[in-house]
């Protein structure tokens, strides 16, 4: 059931400031590239980097959040020092269209508090180092009672090779119950196994479960919401990814956009992944996700890659 209220709700009002909020870290990420020094870091090692885009991205979209919701537990992918944050980083805006939205009745009641927001300024970081620009998101994703209920992918370069008179970028945003908004949902032709998978993770264990899985091909791109969106979209079937690797904020919007149009993400096992705020940030146990058909996927999962991947 759906509450129209006089007033929008928290989860609501929370939703259409993520969106505006998003928008404005991928307009963050098109000057970072635009003025050519992305000031790269080498955080872990060559392939995992944090960029100027990730720094004023993360400032911006976690300033902007506690600013307007300042009970919000807000967890950034950067590990940044508390700094005062320029003005022009705060985005104060809320999406009108999202505003006017009824709200699910089970999420009508919820406070500020109860919410876990979690944010990966730049999905894709090595990818736009690479100037592989259409695999690169932002996203927010808002957890309630360690669920992933609410979710905002911004893609600042969709249509960057379709010439200059394209609009850039693009927002897309779901709340269970409600729906998922801001694409077109499209399916990969029935009886067609196309599988996404990771770019620059790879190992044995990840090419052994796809190997199970018998696809007619295999896409490697990067970022977890750049996959998400191809499940969508209709341009892979599923997303395996049977290694630890990827991370609670790099998981919990696109869930919420995957599970709004009935697709389902969970652990290679089969678990739903936590997202409360004390839960571990690996996704130790990997990825496994699909829009449709996903019995059948799961039930490709080798044993010996389940052995290897302790939840």
């Amino acid at each position: 059931m759906l509450i129209m209220a006089s007033s929008p709700t928290v989860l609501i009002r929370l939703v259409a400031s993520a969106y505006s909020i998003a928008q404005k870290a991928g307009m963050i990420i098109r000057n970072v590239m635009a003025g050519g020094d992305l000031g790269i870091v080498e955080k872990t090692s060559s392939i995992d980097l944090q960029t100027k885009a990730d720094r004023l991205a993360q400032m911006s979209i976690c300033s902007s959040l506690a600013r307007k919701f300042p009970k919000l537990t807000i967890i950034g992918e950067e590990d940044l020092p508390v700094e005062e944050v320029d003005q022009d980083l705060i985005e104060d805006g809320q999406w009108e269209e999202i505003l006017k939205k009824p709200c699910p009745t089970q999420y009508s009641s919820i406070k500020e508090e109860d919410l876990v927001v979690w944010v990966d300024p730049v999905d894709g970081t090595k990818e736009y180092t690479e100037g592989l620009l259409d695999n690169v998101t932002v996203l927010i994703g808002i957890a309630y009672e360690g669920k992933a209920i609410a979710g905002v992918i911004n893609q600042p370069y969709y249509n960057y090779q379709e010439g200059k008179d394209a609009v850039l970028g693009r927002t897309i945003w779901g709340v269970l119950g409600l729906g998922a908004f801001g694409f077109q949902l499209n399916e990969v032709p029935d009886g067609k196994h196309i599988i996404t998978t990771t770019r620059s993770h790879s190992n044995k264990l990840v090419n052994d479960c796809i190997s199970a899985m018998n696809p007619d091909e295999v896409l490697r791109v990067g970022g977890a919401g750049n996959k998400i969106i191809q499940l969508i979209e209709g341009k892979a079937s599923a997303y395996v990814f049977a290694s630890p690797g990827c991370k609670k904020w790099d998981t919990c919007a696109p869930e919420v956009i995957l599970h709004a149009v009935g697709g389902k993400l969970t652990d290679i096992h089969g678990n739903a992944l936590q997202y409360h705020k004390e839960v571990k940030h690996m996704n130790s146990a990997g990825v496994l996700a699909t829009l449709r058909n996903y019995d059948y996927y799961a039930g490709c999962v080798p044993e010996t890659v389940k052995n290897a991947l302790v939840p």
